[in-house]
């Protein structure tokens, strides 16, 4: 009789992947050839590590956590406004910052009332095709919560404590344009995290498939 179940067993659907939003842990994204994209992203494949969310007072965003080759990693969320847009984040070192901007200028951006206004010195070979000439700072300390879950499938805790997620402050700039911003997290123990930020139409990924 098992016989017989298995033969008329209908068989087990592939996973289709249509739409960003349903990125999971191992799935597959390959990026477009456009040289509007930094080498780093052009006619690359990345695979998801990690999914993890980011919790403000309005909003929680998913972040998928990038590896592609030579161990770059990179963090993908999504920008919805009226359209949505990838945001593709690359994290840099302080030399990185050194070489970019008038450190002094830089301090601005934590101080009151938030207006710090920064202008490119010279870009790495990291920052390179991530960078513009002159941001205008957005955001100002503005408080969240990281955690380690995927906000889709996990609830988040709404207490505080060990599951409520690590606090941050949150410090933004954008070029005139729009499409590339700078991210500042700085946790509670002080440390510091510095992004470069892309912003960039969803049809720049060509390919999604499940990872195996």
């Amino acid at each position: 009789m098992s016989f017989f179940k298995n033969i008329f067993k209908k068989p087990t659907q592939e996973r289709k992947l249509n739409n960003v939003e349903e990125l999971t842990l191992g799935d597959i994204i390959v990026m477009s050839d456009s040289f509007g994209l930094p080498a780093a992203l052009r006619a690359q494949e990345f695979q998801v590590s990690a999914v993890n969310s980011y919790e403000f007072e309005h909003k929680t965003l998913a972040e998928w956590v990038l590896q592609g080759h030579d161990n770059l990693e990179l963090y993908l969320t999504l920008d919805v406004d009226d359209k949505t847009y990838l945001k593709f984040s690359l994290k840099i070192l302080h030399q990185d910052v050194e070489t970019l901007f008038d450190l002094d200028n830089f301090a601005e951006i934590f101080d009151e009332p938030g207006q710090a206004q920064l202008t490119r010195i010279a870009d790495s070979n990291t920052t390179s095709g991530w960078s513009s000439d002159l941001y205008q700072q957005s955001t100002y300390a503005q408080v969240g919560f990281f955690h380690r879950k995927d906000h889709r499938k996990d609830t988040l805790s709404p207490y505080e404590g060990k599951d409520s997620g690590e606090q941050f402050e949150l410090y933004t700039l954008y070029n005139e344009d729009q499409d590339k911003g700078i991210d500042i997290e700085v946790w509670q123990d002080g440390d510091t995290e510095v992004f470069l930020t892309l912003f960039k139409p969803t049809t720049d990924i060509v390919d999604m498939y499940p990872g195996s």
